[in-house]
């Protein structure tokens, strides 16, 4: 979980020490000095005021070495979160001491408890000083001999990550330490720095103790003791004894004097023996060893809890099949002494401590384990070579990787039973002569090191086959070198930089068999005199030629490289595997065709224009993946074939061959998505079928309804895609033979209804039909194993259920059917579906619409594929902040979900923080992710999350001119901008494969990075947010680019590793542009992901952009030439065209409500009844002041900027006026009814507690100005009524506006309970938030909250100010409007400020145009209440 600072200007620290000071209290010289202030504490804010208003800013301070201890008192632990609650201030004393200078700070020194425990509820603070925790305050320069000194300790200790803890040098400076640990991740600012290191906070990163921090499970599995009663013997001569006895390694010790260690101790082996519970005598236990001489022990307990430890820890040593023990990663210095006692063991594993030479139990004393053989010392930063070990004769293995090692000494020569030595991650160059004595050494480990040439010891080892030499420095491989090295036949030297492989000699190297260049610079590769060769890996290099003999070859891995052709003499016989994917080959070469045993061929991302017919023909090809090429057609097939896998997906085929099911019977897979096919072949040329086709991918081509009729065929067909052709329906009949289908996808097309014959499919759990005209919900929910359905823009109207909903269905989409009405008692129904997603019913009118308006919109979609939860989210704010911006992001966790809902949920709030900071991009986007990074607190250490971060913004130096783009990211998550029609990548792929510089500086730190390309194993990554254990190799410093935007900027694409993995950044752009509606436009990205072949977790945000040629932002663009519909809004507007008429805009929000099972729909209402508020003020499409940019701004009144006329959809030709004042409306009852017909409020469900699906509310902050008061008029306001649903029309939302502190706020007069929710949030509030869900930042101001004069609730309704009769409106026809400009130009003259009327320019729409013009009313435009604008005096209650 995050650790999230309770306060966010305070960390108080309460001391109570009461010491002697010098007069004057100065701190400023080398003694340490303890103030007598009583109960003093740090206070963060207010120590360095250039941090910014709100910062956490932790202590300034000067260069010194004074120290000041701070015990603490009156602190409340948080245990979930492991940090404190500050509840009071530092002194005076300290603050002077620590201001000014970024050199002192705080160091907190924390108990030896582990996991600290919180307090009861309710209880009072101790009296009592408490030292579990303290704050010292010191300088960078300050030793931790100094710090021991001062506080009479014996010494310190540090724990990174919440890993293993460390004992510090004397000499080591632990503030200092803090220092370069942040500076490592990625603060620059020395000021920040400061701050950020005395955040409590970091203590999940990096944290100090006064004393060895206690862990009890680790002392219970590396020793256990005690006295208790104990009889030698099974049979009853022996009688009970209280002695001392210890469970230590592999054996039983028991002494024979009570309480004493003096005496003989009784060593009984315990490997391979037994442990049994004694029955007749209570917490008893038989410890007996192994063999025919086998002896016994037995042992009372005193307690239960005594009795379970033994016996739980004993057992997994009698189970034990060799003498092992395992004592890794328990930050050793030195093994427990008992151990020397366990004389039978052989394999001794201390990976991941800190083990010392001299320490009693250290490394010296190694030897005198008589048998081991087995010794693993990896990852311990010894520095150097451990000579001691190689007294250790029997050792046949030794493990030494990771130790900071520089040379190896000539005492190696002594292990003459050495048979593997691993020296991997180590600063080695070269080895020792000696080394080439070990006769029996087979295996030797010298990976990323720093060795620049192949050692020449090896050529002594005889028995090592294995050069395994990756991450070194290699950059020219000799083959006449290798050839001197006979015994070698496995060459590991991938990751090397190796520019060139020299074939000088004639000499043929022929005992090498499999050879590995991955992720080197090769340009070329000539390797025929590898006569042997039997596999080669080559991946990720710059081959444009590749020479080979094929005599043995039997593997080729080619993929990403230049390659036009592949030259193999002779025909490779032998020849299983061949990948040749993302290379330039234009054809595949004739021995390809020849090849008499190859079953896997791969040439997928290629130019090839045909496939020869003897390749399909081949009798030993099994899988043929052929996709992204540019194919025409395929050859027809003649004869069987044993084919099991097609993939044909991104090519230009217009039709298949006839005879291609019923030739190929054993096809299991075919992949034919992203074509140009109209049909498809039958399944067989006779009514009985054979076909065993099991997948089968179609989307994206032109198939019509009619290839229903020809899929039936396959009944072994387990899952369908067949998503974005041109089916008008799918046969019934058909349907109903596919009785084994589990997951069908029918999107985009142009369906009106699904078979009912859909029931017979019992196996189907999964289907997907969105962007479709279904009016009718099909009856898919009484299928047993139903998990998903996804319908979302679509037409339905009502859902048919059945009286039970099956327990298996998951997930819900209904999104984007903007006629859709759920009843309370099916909402009900659905409240034990873990994720139901709903549109928010919006109750906005015309004006509200305009008003809440901006130049962009978004829709997001994600899908769990074949995973079984979803590790992907979304944050997508269009109104962030208190102007005219925007923040999306994704967040991908492959393979957790925690770390991404921790970002989604606190990310938004950072940025808004880090931004009164900073005005500059890289700062504030690089502060956003490392604090993001803190805050995840325990979480982060072991898990972490790509991240993508975008913000849309004006440039600082300019509020009113172009908006620019910063967009940040750690890991793989991307961002694409649509400009001109093309892709501009804007984000940096942070992965080993695809960033050489990420790759050297990783190989730089000694990382390990795996065969897979992962750093230790655990992620392809080399910059997450979280994971922090795996510092420094990992960091979460984030990419930062700003890109300014234009009015050829179309829209923006978010999306994680799977989408464009999959899917081009060209493909993505044509894809959106072809689709109207974002969230359509995303639901297609992923659904098209899915078909190419995805399994994994697919999540993509697209962003439309309407930016104007000045960027104004002020009205929506009003044109006499280019009619244009209503602006995008913060609610995506969903497409549904027709079959046979053009597309229509729906009036459907576009945020997806998701509800989880844990709250029933009544308690949702309940909860959304409330009048409290916790979002952002600007998070919700609200309504604002009319926007101005500083090319349009707005007239003034009074000094408070008024709000001005919001109409969606504009027309040309309609001129509107200011109105004279701000208006409130109180006509909404709490039950959703109308005050005056009680007619109920659409998108509002009553059934006796209130459930809302939509709410917005909205606080904006007016804008003081001064000038001459002015009474603009005011302007009309009209919409054509077939704009709006069912002809409807709302009434603006009114605006009451008060002063509080001579801060004018506006509040709208919406009722209060809908403050709960906001178009990023939808109806997540009162539930808990399901994964992927959309959250607002929130935060800690709420404007409703301090607002004087807000509207209160009295009796279920809102009471507002006395009203005034609203003025007639003013309708002016498109011929007279430039008239009435003029006229109305010159009346200007006598209002002071800014002109009230500015025609603002038209914003750049090419895509999300409305397809209808406009049409004009000649009459006032009703509303729902009595008036149509009410207008309210302004109350300044604060001037």
């Amino acid at each position: 979980m995050a650790m999230e600072d309770e306060d966010n200007n305070t960390t108080g620290i309460a001391t109570n020490s009461r010491t002697s000071i010098k007069k004057g209290g100065d701190l400023g010289d080398n003694g340490a000095c303890i103030d007598r202030q009583p109960d003093t504490v740090i206070h963060q804010a207010g120590l360095n005021q250039t941090a910014g208003r709100g910062s956490r800013s932790g202590p300034g301070v000067h260069a010194a070495t004074g120290i000041r201890v701070l015990k603490q008192r009156n602190m409340k632990w948080n245990g979930s979160r492991g940090c404190v609650t500050r509840k009071t201030r530092f002194g005076s004393r300290e603050r002077d001491w620590l201001k000014g200078d970024t050199q002192r700070g705080c160091v907190c020194l924390y108990g030896g408890t582990v996991d600290p425990q919180p307090s009861a509820p309710g209880s009072q603070a101790s009296s009592m000083p408490q030292t579990d925790l303290q704050l010292v305050l010191c300088s960078t320069s300050t030793t931790v001999e100094e710090l021991c000194a001062q506080r009479d300790g014996k010494g310190l200790y540090v724990q990174l990550h919440g890993d293993l803890v460390r004992r510090l040098e004397p000499s080591e400076r632990p503030l200092q330490m803090v220092y370069d640990y942040l500076t490592a991740m990625g603060y620059a600012e020395p000021v920040r720095v400061q701050q950020e290191a005395a955040n409590s906070d970091l203590s999940c990163l990096i944290r100090f103790y006064s004393e060895p921090p206690v862990n009890a499970d680790q002392q219970e599995r590396t020793l256990l003791t005690g006295v208790f009663n104990v009889r030698k013997g099974k049979t009853q001569l022996h009688k009970w004894a209280e002695r001392q006895v210890i469970l230590c390694g592999t054996c039983l010790i028991v002494a024979s004097v009570k309480d004493s260690l003096t005496g003989k101790m009784h060593i009984l082996p315990l490997v391979g023996g037994k442990v049994e519970e004694v029955k007749r005598r209570q917490h008893c236990l038989m410890f007996s060893s192994a063999g025919s001489q086998a002896q016994a022990y037995f042992v009372s307990f005193d307690t239960l809890a005594d009795y379970q430890r033994w016996h739980r820890q004993a057992s997994k040593v009698v189970s034990q099949t060799v003498s092992l023990v395992d004592l890794s990663c328990y930050s050793l210095e030195a093994v427990p002494e008992y151990l020397f006692y366990s004389q039978d063991i052989t394999h001794l594993n201390l990976r991941h401590n800190f083990m010392r030479l001299k320490e009693p139990g250290g490394l010296l004393n190694l030897p005198r384990f008589s048998q081991l053989k087995s010794l693993n010392l990896s990852h311990n930063h010894l520095g150097v070579f451990p000579e001691c070990v190689c007294e250790i004769l029997t050792l046949t293995e030794l493990n030494l990787s990771c130790n900071n090692l520089h040379t190896v000494p000539v005492q190696i020569c002594n292990l003459q039973s050495l048979q593997t030595l691993s020296l991997d991650g180590n600063h080695l160059s070269s080895l020792p002569e000696e080394l080439g004595g070990l006769a029996q050494l087979n295996s030797l480990g010298l990976s990323f090191n720093n060795f620049s040439h192949i050692p020449a010891v090896l050529e002594r080892l005889s028995a090592v086959d294995k050069l395994a030499m990756a991450g070194n420095r290699v950059e020219t491989l000799e083959l006449c070198t290798l050839a001197r090295m006979s015994h070698l036949k496995t060459i590991d030297l991938r990751l090397n930089g190796l520019r060139q492989v020299k074939s000088e000699s004639l000499e043929a190297v022929s005992q090498v068999t499999q050879l590995d260049l991955r992720d080197n610079c090769l340009d070329s590769l000539d390797l025929s005199a590898i006569c042997n060769l039997e596999a080669l890996y080559c991946q990720r290099n710059q081959l444009g030629t590749l020479t080979l003999s094929g005599f043995t070859l039997r593997m080729l891995h080619a993929s990403s490289n230049r390659l036009t052709t592949v030259n193999i003499y002779p025909v490779p016989n032998q020849l299983t595997h061949m990948e040749l994917s993302q290379n330039l080959l234009e054809y595949l070469p004739d021995w390809v065709c020849d090849c008499r045993k190859i079953e896997m061929l791969d040439v997928t991302h290629n130019q090839l224009s045909e496939l020869p017919l003897r390749l399909l023909t081949n009798l030993s090809l099994r899988k043929l993946l052929a996709g992204n090429n540019h194919l025409q057609r395929v050859p027809d097939l003649l004869d069987h074939v044993p084919l099991e896998v097609l993939d044909l997906q991104h090519n230009k085929l217009a039709e298949l061959p006839e005879s291609l099911f019923y030739k190929a019977l054993n096809l299991k897979y075919l992949n034919l998505s992203a074509n140009a096919l109209e049909s498809i072949p039958p399944s067989s040329q006779s009514e009985e079928s054979l076909s065993t086709l099991q997948e089968l991918y179609l989307t994206g081509n032109n198939l019509n309804e009619n290839c229903g009729a020809l899929l039936v065929g396959h009944q072994n067909l387990r899952v369908l895609h067949i998503a974005y052709n041109q089916l008008l329906s799918f046969p019934a009949s058909k349907l109903t033979k596919l009785e084994l289908l589990e997951e069908l996808n029918l999107s985009g097309n142009k369906l009106k209804t699904i078979p009912s014959t859909v029931s017979s499919c019992k196996r189907l759990h999964t289907l997907i039909a969105h962007s479709n005209h279904i009016t009718v919900f099909p009856e898919i929910l009484n299928l047993p194993e139903i998990k998903l359905v996804d319908l979302s823009c679509n037409e339905l109207t009502e859902i048919q259920l059945p009286d039970s909903l099956p327990a298996t269905l998951q997930e819900l989409d209904l999104t984007g059917n903007s006629s859709l009405i759920l009843e309370p008692k099916t909402l009900n129904l659905f409240s034990h579906i873990t994720t139901l997603k709903l549109d928010q019913k919006s109750t906005t009118t015309a004006a509200d619409s305009t008003s809440a308006s901006t130049p962009w919109a978004h829709g997001y979609s994600e899908m769990s594929g074949q995973r079984n939860k979803l590790c992907v989210s979304v944050l997508a704010v269009d109104q962030f902040g208190d102007g005219v911006e925007a923040c999306y992001g994704i967040f991908d966790g492959d393979r957790n979900e925690e770390v991404p809902r921790l970002l989604q949920c606190t990310m938004g709030d950072v940025l808004c923080e880090e931004l009164q900071h900073s005005s500059i991009d890289n700062v504030y986007m690089c502060n956003t992710f490392l604090t993001s990074h803190r805050k995840l607190g325990m979480a982060g250490q072991k898990l972490g999350a790509s991240a993508l971060l975008c913000y849309i913004h004006h440039e600082p130096s300019d509020p009113g001119g172009y908006f620019s783009l910063t967009v940040a990211n750690v890991g793989t998550c991307q961002a694409v901008l649509c400009r001109n029609s093309q892709p501009v990548p804007l984000s940096k792929v942070y992965s080993l494969e695809n960033c050489t510089e990420e790759m050297e500086r990783v190989k730089c730190c000694k990382a390990i990075i795996t065969e897979d390309n992962k750093v230790s194993g655990v992620t392809c990554c080399s910059r997450l947010l979280g994971c922090s254990y795996l510092s420094p190799w990992v960091l979460p410093k984030p990419w930062v680019h700003t890109e300014p935007l234009c009015p050829q900027d179309e829209f923006l694409i978010l999306g994680n590793r799977a989408l464009f993995e999959r899917v081009s950044y060209q493909e993505a752009v044509c894809t959106v542009q072809a689709v109207r509606d974002p969230r359509a436009a995303a639901k297609k990205l992923c659904s098209l992901a899915q078909s190419y072949g995805c399994k994994d977790n697919i999540g993509a945000v697209v962003v439309s952009l309407h930016i104007g040629e000045d960027s104004c932002t002020c009205e929506p663009p009003v044109t006499t030439t280019e009619p244009r519909g209503p602006p995008p809004t913060p609610l995506p507007v969903s497409v549904t065209p027709g079959p046979t008429e053009p597309a229509t805009l729906s009036s459907s929000s576009g945020i997806a409500s998701e509800f989880n099972s844990e709250t029933s729909a009544s308690e949702v209402g309940s909860e959304a009844g409330s009048t409290a508020s916790d979002e952002h003020p600007s998070s919700g499409p609200a309504s604002r002041p009319e926007r101005r940019c500083s090319l349009h701004p707005a007239t003034t009144l009074c000094g408070i900027m008024v709000p001005g006329p919001a109409v969606a959809g504009t027309h040309p030709g309609l001129f509107q006026r200011q109105p004279s004042s701000a208006t409130f409306s109180s006509n909404q009852s709490d039950n959703g009814l109308d005050s005056d017909d009680e007619a109920p409020l659409e998108g509002v469900i009553s059934n006796g507690s209130k459930l809302e699906v939509e709410v917005d509310i909205h606080c904006c902050a007016f804008q003081l100005r001064s000038g001459v008061p002015a009474s603009p008029k005011d302007l009309s306001h009209e919409k054509r009524g077939s704009d709006y649903p069912n002809g409807k029309m709302h009434r603006q939302n009114s605006v009451v506006v008060s002063a509080t502190n001579g801060c004018l706020l506006a509040v709208c007069g919406r009722e209060i309970a809908d403050l709960k929710k906001s178009p990023s949030t939808s109806s997540l509030f009162g539930k808990k938030l399901s994964n992927g869900s959309v959250v607002a930042p929130e935060d800690s101001h709420n404007l409703i909250e301090v607002a004087l004069e807000a509207p209160k609730k009295k009796s279920g309704y809102f009471t507002a100010p006395a009203q005034q009769d609203p003025e007639d409106q003013l309708i002016v026809p498109p011929c007279l409007e430039q008239e009435v400009r003029e006229q109305l130009r010159g009346q200007t003259l006598l209002v002071s400020g800014p002109s009230a009327l500015s025609a603002p320019p038209s914003l750049k729409d090419p895509i999300w145009d409305h397809p209808h013009p406009p049409a004009f009313a000649s009459h006032l435009v009703p509303g729902p209440g009595p008036a149509p604008i009410l207008q309210q005096e302004v109350y300044d209650t604060a001037l």
